[in-house]
């Protein structure tokens, strides 16, 4: 047990002087760094300069797709969890081969097959039907133009929620009746009344129907890929709505939202079976419906992005090896002037493994100085770009972690050959130098 102590304080003692001779070094290359940086001001700037616009290249592609791919992300889950879309149209299908006339002839989704869908789906926990036009909005002397009207039924805000900034949102019992009762979206309300919260409590009209505000939508922003569009829209009871839309023309949708403890792909499974059985078709029929999971439009988007941050990749690495040469340049030149120290140093004791460290260190700490001013500029840029564009773009911790890794393993590329080369030097030789 004695023994185990003694070797226990002398494994510690010895820890504790590699851990202080590690940080000594450390320093040292550090201060020689900030040396090399005063000393030869233009000459590090230069080369310096190549790291920051690589860092700067890198960095700024990275946080500008990775900004869009989590606002289109934000977006879809926007759209439901565990959602599926009963349509017509199949979202998924595009571009120049989409076999529209294929789509167009399929009948629409009807109200009816709301109530047989929540009767026969056992894995479903909300259903909703959905109806959509634009139409004129006026209020005595002011109207707006293509104005977005939704009408839903009782059951939407529990699949996609609607939050409400002012007034509130319908009841159940003006569903039932289909009160002419609406919220309207913030920019449809700022438009109209000067200020969103006057509008509780206001009609306006539409399609010649009178409409009572009862709430006013939260500002949702910009949308990058459509969606419920509640800022430019007025959501109404979809009994109400009915009587002022031509239900066929109003692109009518049903939306289920699956439970908990069931996958997407097991209601759309089960949904499939329902809808084939309500419309009659045969087993050797193709469906004439698409069931659109809101999960597969986030797969996809994945994988487009795949691609974008590649290329990301690739636009800053040429920026990047520009900065590797320029490191490198600093170090060959660092190492021929301190030729003479480094002689001095291997001739009192030092071992090629600590003029190697050293080396190395140094041109890491100037890959990371060059890589904290291109952050900097990154950062600034993002804030630029979010308050011109109302666009958000994030600067994450993982990001900059990322950024300051590919410093340093940029340091260890460039300064690799110049560290072998002061490590190998002959002392004798090197004094005399």
């Amino acid at each position: 047990m004695e023994q185990f102590r003694i070797f226990s304080l002398a494994f510690d003692f010895h820890l504790l002087l590699f851990m202080r001779r590690i940080f000594e070094i450390t320093w040292s290359s550090f201060k020689l760094a900030l040396q090399e940086l005063w000393k030869n001001k233009l000459r590090t700037f230069l080369s310096l300069f190549g790291v920051t616009i690589g860092i700067f290249c890198i960095i700024s592609v990275l946080a500008t797709v990775n900004s869009l791919e989590n606002n289109i992300q934000t977006e879809i889950k926007s759209l439901g969890t565990n959602t599926i879309y009963i349509d017509k149209w199949d979202y998924a299908a595009g571009g120049p081969d989409y076999p529209w006339w294929k789509y167009v002839q399929r009948p629409s989704p009807k109200f009816e097959e709301l109530q047989e869908i929540k009767k026969r789906t056992n894995s479903s926990d909300h259903s909703a039907f959905v109806i959509n036009t634009s139409s004129n909005v006026e209020v005595a002397d002011n109207s707006l133009s293509n104005v977005i009207l939704y009408g839903v039924t009782e059951e939407f805000s529990m699949i996609q929620p609607v939050e409400i900034r002012y007034g509130r949102y319908m009841t159940d019992a003006e569903f039932g009746v289909g009160i002419n009762s609406a919220a309207i979206g913030f920019e449809i309300a700022e438009k109209l009344f000067g200020e969103a919260e006057r509008a509780i409590g206001k009609q306006i009209t539409t399609k010649g129907k009178k409409v009572n505000v009862v709430g006013v939508i939260k500002k949702q922003g910009n949308q990058l890929i459509g969606g419920w569009q509640f800022d430019k829209a007025i959501v109404m009871t979809y009994r109400f709505a009915r009587g002022i839309m031509n239900e066929k023309r109003a692109d009518p949708i049903i939306i289920v939202k699956g439970k908990d403890d069931m996958s997407s792909k097991a209601v759309k499974d089960e949904l499939k079976t329902v809808m084939r059985s309500l419309h009659k078709l045969s087993p050797t029929e193709d469906d004439d419906f698409a069931l659109n999971d809101v999960n597969d439009f986030s797969d996809a988007m994945s994988k487009a992005f795949v691609s974008v941050n590649i290329g990301g990749w690739a636009i800053g690495a040429l920026a990047f090896v520009v900065g590797i040469f320029g490191v490198a340049n600093i170090m060959f030149v660092t190492v021929k002037e301190r030729t003479p120290q480094i002689g001095l140093k291997k001739a009192l004791g030092a071992k090629r493994s600590v003029i190697l460290t050293e080396f190395l260190l140094e041109a890491a700490f100037l890959c990371i100085i060059g890589g904290l001013i291109g952050l900097l500029l990154v950062f600034i840029l993002t804030r630029i770009v979010t308050a011109a564009l109302d666009f958000p773009i994030y600067l994450s911790f993982s990001i900059m972690g990322l950024a300051l890794i590919i410093c340093v393993i940029a340091g260890i590329v460039a300064g690799i050959i110049p560290a072998i080369k002061a490590a190998k030097m002959d002392p004798v030789e090197a004094i005399r130098s």
